[in-house]
This record gives C-alpha cells, structure tokens and sequence, in this order.
C-alpha cells in the first residue's frame, strides 16, 4: 500500500510538472500569435482612409461679381474662421465695412504645386471685386485662387474622418496634455500599470462601484486596434498582453504616434472624428499648432466621452469639462497660473458644424463611374485619393434651384401635369459646360436623387426633336448640295411646302407644328421657327448620310438611323451627348472632349493620372458664326424669344426642341462662355403636351440669369472672312 500512495504522488508530480510545461507552451504559443497579429497591424495599412472629391478652385479676380454674403459662405463651407482682428493666422478672416473683407489663405496641396497660405485684402465696389491686394508687401494681384471645397468621400463599411500625421507634428502641449489626462505614467510603464491599477481598485472600492479605470494608454490603443468594449476579464487580460507584447515590439513613441491619430473624438453627423488633426479642425476650425491652451485642454478633455463634452452638444457641459482638464495640467506643472486664468476665460462660439454632405449626387455617381474602370472599390473606400474635378458648386446650386423651381412652377400652371404626375414622374435634367475646355461644370440628374438615383443627363435616352435641327444645317453650310453642288449660307431661299420623301419601299412626309407653312423662306427663318418642311428639305438635297456624318463629327456618339426622320431627331440620344456636340458650336467650331475628372492625387501627393484638355476643330469658324447667327436669331426673335420675356439679356444663342409626340421638351443654349441644356419629360414616356419654349426654356433662363449674372458680358467674336 505505502508503495502504491508512493507511485501515485510521483505520478500526479508529473502530471503538475507536464501541466506546468504545457501551460507555457500554451502560452508561449498564444503570445507569440498576439505578437504577430500586433505586428500585422503596426506595420500594414491601420486604418482605411475613404477617398474625396474635391470641386474645382474658385478663382476671382476684378470684375466678377461676388458679393460679401456669398464671400462669407464660401468661406464658412472651406472651413475658416471669423475674426474681431486683422487675420493673423491662417484660416482668420474679417469683414471691415460693408465692402472689404480680409483673409489669410490656407495651406493647399494642389496636384502639381503647393500653396502657402498669405494674408490678402479683397475690396468690393457695388457687389463686384474691384482690387486684390496682398497684406504681406502691398502688391495688388490680378487673380486669387480659393481652394477647392470638398464634395463627398467614398466609404465603405465605416464612415470615418481621419488625417495621419508624425508625432512631431502634433505640438509638444498638446501630448503633454492628453498623457497628463489619460497617463501620466507612459514613459515608466511597460504597457501595464500596476501603480494605476491599485489606484483605480481603491477609487472604486471607496466609490462602491467603477469611477475609474486603471487601462494605460497603450491598452487603449490595443482595445481601439483589436478588441471590443465589453468589460469582462477575458477581454480585460488580453488587452494587458497585447499591451505589453506593443510595448516590447515598438517604442513609446511610435505608440503615441498611433494613439494620436487611431483616438475616436466625436461625431460629425454619420461621420466619426478620429485622430488629433481631425478633431482641432472640427471642433475649433484650426490645426492643432493654432490652438489656444483652453482649447487643447478642451480637446484633451473629450477623450473620455467625447459625445458627452462635445461642445457642440453643449458648451457649458464642455466648458465645465475643460476646467476640470485644466486645474489637472496648472497642479502638475504643465501651465503658469496666468495661462490658466487667461485659459479659463476663454470662450467657445457655439457654431453649426460643417457637415460633409453630398452636394451633386448625380455628378459624383457620374464621376465614380469613371473612376471604377481604372479603380477597384477598395482603392476607392481605403486609400485616401484626392479626386479633382470640374464642378462649379455655386453653379451647381443655381442648377439644381432652376429645375425644383421650374418644374413645380410647370406643375402648378398647367394643371393636366399634375394627373399625369400620379402615375409617371415629372422629371429633368440640366448639364452645364464651359465650352472651350469641356468641363462639365454643373450636373442635375433629376429632381430629388433620394428618391431616383436615375441619372437623366448620362443615362435617359430621349429623342432630341428640333433640337437636332442644327446638325441639318451644319451639313448643309458645311457640303452642299449634293444634286447642284450649290452653297448653302443663312440667307439662302428654300421652300417651306408639304411633300413626300419617298425612300426605298417608304414614303415620309414631314408636318409643320399647327399645319402651317410658310412657302420660300431663309434657312435663317427656318431655323427662328423651326420649319419640319423646310428642314427636311434641306436634308433631303443635302443627303441624310451627311447629316449622320455631321452629328457624329460633332459628338454624338449613340447610334443614327439613316432615315430621314433622323433630320427632326426621331432618334434616341443621351442630354450629355446632346450638350457636348453643341458646345463645339459655342467653341467656334472646336470640339472638346467632355471632362469631369482632372487629377488623381494619392495620399502622399503623387500624381496618378491627369487629364489633360482635348481639343479637335469638326467645322470652320465662318461655318460656327454663320450658324452661331442663326441660333442668336431664334433667341431674339424665334421659338425661344420668350428668355428675352422673362429677362436674359445676354447675347445668346440656342435650339428648342419638342418631339412630334410631345414627350419631350429640350432647350439647348448658350453664350460664348457657357452652355446649359435642359431635358423635361415624363419618365415613362407619358406625353408632356408641352413645347420646349414653354417646359424646358424658363428653366434655362431662369440658370443662366443667376449663372452669368456675377461675370462681364462678352459676344461671339466674328472670325476673318
């Protein structure tokens, strides 16, 4: 027996000891796994950095039109500050008298330069800018760049707002105070605390339950990296040792760095703010070496709850918070007592935050769809590209306010759109273009993109009517006739009769609006009142085959039937293909490939693609100005003299359209500068009954009076011969 009781303690030693050497294969095993997952992190990609869109620049310059309301908007949305004082940093502005305003630029990192922000004096004379001046040395600019605002981002799964920036970027006080708040101890630990521990234990035993907590900054950072925020011991121990295997792997340093920038600071919206640069741009509309002592103890403050102390939420709440944080930092030495009276004084202006919304869905869909053939989505949602682009926002802003405005107007004067309206959506679009470089400079794809995510501008195929009609007389000016070999001018005499158009098997005999006809007129009053008769006269002696040509030549890209009742549009297109092939005829004839996007900028500044301006000459420029005369005329005294009614002044020059079955309506339009072109039709094809001078041409007029009224009036310019 004694020998059995002998056999069997040295048999459950060796159970003690083989259990005791398991366990630290066990566990050395599961650190070793803890350490590569914290090195997989550390050094691969941390976070996903969604990418932006940014509108075009705004440059102004003597002249323009910009009055101090819309100067003060613009700059609120780009992100800077009203100041009592001569702007001294950058991001201030003041407003002296009603016609002076003051502004120290920020810092912007265009695609192929970088900009250092200046102090300038803009001065106003009757709404337009009358002097640019430098507050540095005195110099009067001729032009002045604002930086591009941004549009949206691309996200993911996570909608986060974040800039990474080197630990020896973020200022000395500012981690003085977040280690002072969060812990103090950082440099003496070795990602455990055992002195806070204790501490904490105490605090909370006193407290009869959990007031504070013991975790040292790089357990933060490890919970925030990896893990959930439930508080139980296993969650609690796994913390500690991912915390000191960071701790043996990484030195304090490249810990702060990470904590600085991963630290979740509050809510913008459906947009978190994480990292230190983020949070002093939301917050105080600064970077973080502007801010005052109040206001970094202010941030250091919302670590703890940051939706609790945002002072957005509520300033007192926050306020109270801050001088909390800054009684902490005055007894451990951090701050003078002067700093901290002065501190103390110091008031936040409560202020909307600038919300990053959408403000052109249908572009921007029209823009990631661009990208996508050259970029994946995760490139797209993860790694920060800057995207460039043409868009106008104040243009933009009038587009869409000309088509809600114009279309319920139409609903509310003509009573059977309202009854079609309960079965079929009234709808439109308008695409803007600056014709000498093709950028698509506004784009409305609908009427409310929450509700139809459609985009009419690039997706509605709709037959253009008599808004393809120039294309017939592009044809005619540009070859002839194809029986005698005549020339065709705009005062050349064709006749605007009946007749019949017989073509293989087929007879067509075009009609008139209202069956009236005019007998001999001009091709210039054909074109005035859109004559079906006369035009498809034209077609006829010229050859339907050149009007194909002709259209193609000039950017339609859709396919073209060769039928003559191609030459009055009974054939689909798309509005964007429709405004780029008129743009060639406000560009003299030149024809610009439409552009959207300009640069692609990754996160570190590098170029990826620029897209350059693509120009190619389809007629001549006396070809151009003799039909350019002929759109002016349809403008002043044609189909769409009724812009001239309702108050645009501006020499201009354009096309209604109106299909036979009056589904669509259409106005294409444009001054040397600018060209618009309005769509508005049903969407399931219900008939519309209206013409293009009544549904689509108040809607143009009304965006080009509010689109033109802040440059100086230019004309077409007459080429030689």
């Amino acid at each position: 027996m004694k020998r059995f009781f002998k056999r069997l303690l040295k048999l459950a030693a060796t159970l003690v000891v083989l259990a005791f050497l398991g366990g630290l294969g066990v566990g050395g095993w599961y650190v070793w796994h803890l350490s590569g997952v914290v090195e997989a992190k550390f050094e691969g990609r941390k976070w996903e950095f969604p990418s932006k869109i940014y509108a075009d620049s705004k440059i102004v310059y003597p002249g323009v039109s910009f009055p101090v309301n819309r100067i003060r908007e613009k700059l609120r949305r780009l992100g800077y500050r009203s100041s009592r004082h001569e702007p001294r940093a950058k991001g201030e502005y003041r407003i002296v008298g009603e016609n002076v305003i003051e502004i120290f630029l920020h810092d912007f990192r265009y695609p192929q330069r970088d900009f250092r922000g200046f102090p300038v004096r803009i001065s106003l004379r009757s709404g337009a800018i009358h002097r640019i001046q430098s507050l540095d040395d005195g110099e009067v600019l001729p032009s002045l760049e604002l930086e591009p605002e941004v549009i949206t981002g691309f996200y993911d799964r996570v909608r986060e707002q974040r800039r990474v920036v080197r630990l020896d970027e973020v200022p000395v006080q500012i981690r003085k105070a977040v280690l002072a708040v969060e812990d103090e101890r950082f440099y003496y630990h070795r990602g455990v605390d055992p002195v806070a521990v204790l501490r904490a234990f105490l605090a909370n035993l006193r407290r009869g339950g959990v007031v504070q907590g013991g975790s040292t900054l790089t357990q933060q950072l490890m919970k925030n990296f990896f893990l959930d925020s439930d508080r139980t011991l296993e969650r609690k121990v796994k913390e500690a040792l991912m915390a000191m295997v960071a701790e043996w792997m990484y030195s304090k340093d490249q810990i702060l760095e990470n904590y600085l920038n991963e630290i979740y600071l509050g809510q913008n919206g459906a947009q978190g703010i994480f990292g230190i640069w983020e949070a002093a741009r939301f917050y105080f509309v600064k970077e973080p070496e502007q801010l005052s002592v109040g206001e970094i103890a202010m941030l250091a403050g919302l670590i703890r709850a940051p939706n609790r102390y945002s002072p957005y939420r509520d300033v007192a709440d926050a306020i109270r918070r801050r001088n909390v944080i800054l009684a902490k930092l005055l007894s451990v030495g951090m701050i003078t007592r002067r700093s901290y009276e002065r501190a103390l004084e110091e008031v936040f202006e409560k202020r909307e935050p600038l919300r990053l919304t959408n403000s052109a869905p249908y572009f921007t869909d029209y823009v990631k769809k661009e990208l996508t053939a050259d970029y994946s989505n995760e490139v797209l949602t993860a790694e920060g590209l800057r995207i460039f682009t043409s868009l106008d926002l104040e243009l933009q802003q009038a587009a869409e306010t000309a088509m809600t405005r114009g279309l319920s107007r139409l609903e509310k004067d003509y009573r059977h759109l309202r009854t079609i309206a309960r079965k079929d959506d009234l709808e439109g679009a308008l695409v803007v273009i600056r014709p000498q470089t093709g950028e698509i400079k506004a784009m409305v794809g609908g009427r409310d993109y929450g509700k139809s995510q459609f985009n009419r501008v690039a997706q509605a195929r709709r037959q253009p009517g008599s808004v393809f009609k120039p294309f017939v007389y592009l044809a005619a000016l540009t070859h002839g006739s194809s029986r005698n070999h005549e020339t065709y001018h705009s005062a050349t005499v064709v006749e605007d009769a009946p007749f019949t158009w017989s073509y293989g098997r087929h007879d067509w005999a075009p009609e008139n609006y209202n069956q009236e006809y005019y007998g001999h007129v001009t091709m210039r009053e054909a074109m005035e009142r859109s004559l079906n008769a006369a035009t498809a006269r034209i077609a006829q002696d010229v050859g339907i085959g050149k009007v194909r040509e002709m259209a193609y030549r000039m950017g339609i890209e859709s396919r073209l039937p060769l039928l003559p009742s191609l030459a009055l549009g009974a054939v689909e297109v798309t509005p964007l293909e429709l405004a780029g092939a008129f743009s060639a005829l406000a560009n003299n004839g030149v024809r610009t490939h439409l552009l959207s996007i300009k640069n692609v900028v990754d996160r570190n500044g590098t170029v990826l693609e620029k897209r350059n301006i693509r120009v190619k000459r389809v007629i001549s420029p006396q070809v151009a100005f003799d039909m350019n005369r002929m759109l002016r005329g349809v403008v002043d005294r044609g189909t769409a003299r009724s812009a001239r009614v309702l108050g645009f002044t501006r020499p201009a020059a354009g096309k209604t359209g109106t299909t036979n079955d009056a589904r669509d309506a259409w106005f294409a339009g444009y001054t040397p500068d600018l060209l618009a072109l309005v769509w508005v039709g049903f969407d399931r094809q219900s008939e519309l009954g209206l013409s293009g001078s009544r549904a689509a041409l108040p809607i143009w007029t009304d965006f080009m009076k509010q689109a033109t009224s802040r440059l100086p009036a230019t004309d077409f310019v007459t080429p030689r011969g």
